[in-house]
């Protein structure tokens, strides 16, 4: 009898052909890096000429079995995932101004572009001691995956930076993502059209970033300033009746953001704050 297994890892896989997280781990592992060191080491990537796909074929003898399929695999995931977060382009993504719902174009979606802000703690201009607290705060929020998890929370973090024009909120930010290696996603909640496309954009906001929402008391309509739009609309209204061309006008510009303070604490704080993990929530504000 044949005494070996073979194991395949797909590149892509699922109906909708999704990358493998599994073989990009894997990959990873078996770069230059991760087995520049190896004694002994032997692996496959095939490619199959018909369909072209790619994967990757693992052998073993089977007395190995429990060992293979649970340490051995665990800690090659494990490693490659480690590797590729610390070898990553970071990136800076935004929902972009003007973008997604007015007229006739599609939801907001993320852009992106690399990110390269130099800032570091180091070029920070702030009291030593301060700084060393937030670095030990920001490091015990990254390892703690397992803490969260003890104490049935989801694994966020929310910061509020306030203070005039030109004190460095935004530098923080990038020190901050710098400091932890994460991506930063810039959250232009103006552009978003109600809270459902706001609950859509944060969850396709990948572990590992900062979210970053800024002048977050003049982006969101609150409550009392609603109910004094309403009664401005009501107004407005009743003095373009007789002219239905201006009416037309006028509500192509009214098509506002429908975000409420209570749809955004939904994400952060309610059950919806469960999708995903390790990732910090700023706030900034000039009040």
């Amino acid at each position: 009898m044949y005494p070996y297994i073979h194991v395949t890892f797909d590149e892509f896989i699922g109906e909708r052909m999704k990358k493998s997280e599994a073989f990009s781990a894997i990959q990873n592992y078996l770069s230059d890096k991760s087995s520049a060191n190896a004694k002994r080491l032997k692996a496959d990537i095939v490619k199959d000429s018909q369909s072209l796909k790619r994967f990757y074929t693992l052998k073993f003898h089977k007395r190995d079995r429990q060992v293979i399929t649970g340490i051995y695999l665990s800690h090659v995931l494990k490693q490659g995932k480690a590797i590729a977060a610390d070898n990553r382009q970071r990136k800076l993504y935004s929902n972009g101004a003007g973008q997604g719902w007015l007229g006739n174009r599609s939801s907001t979606t993320w852009t992106h572009v690399a990110f390269e802000h130099p800032a570091t703690f180091d070029t920070l201009a702030m009291d030593e001691k301060k700084k060393r607290e937030i670095k030990k705060d920001l490091v015990t929020f990254r390892n703690g995956k397992e803490y969260y998890a003890k104490i049935g929370k989801a694994w966020k973090r929310g910061y509020l930076l306030y203070g005039p024009p030109g004190t460095g909120k935004s530098t923080m930010v990038a020190v901050m993502a710098n400091f932890l290696n994460y991506d930063v996603y810039d959250l232009e909640l103006t552009t978003v059209k109600n809270n459902v496309e706001l609950r859509r954009l944060l969850i396709e906001t990948s572990n590992k970033s900062i979210i970053v929402i800024e002048d977050i008391d003049c982006s969101l309509d609150l409550t009392g300033q609603r109910e004094e739009k309403k009664k401005k609309k009501k107004k407005d209204d009743k003095n373009e009746e007789g002219d239905p061309i201006s009416a037309m006008s006028k509500n192509e510009e009214r098509k506002e953001s429908e975000v409420t303070l209570s749809g955004l604490l939904n994400f952060i704080d309610g059950i919806w704050s469960a999708c995903g993990g390790e990732r910090i929530i700023v706030f900034t504000t000039n009040h």
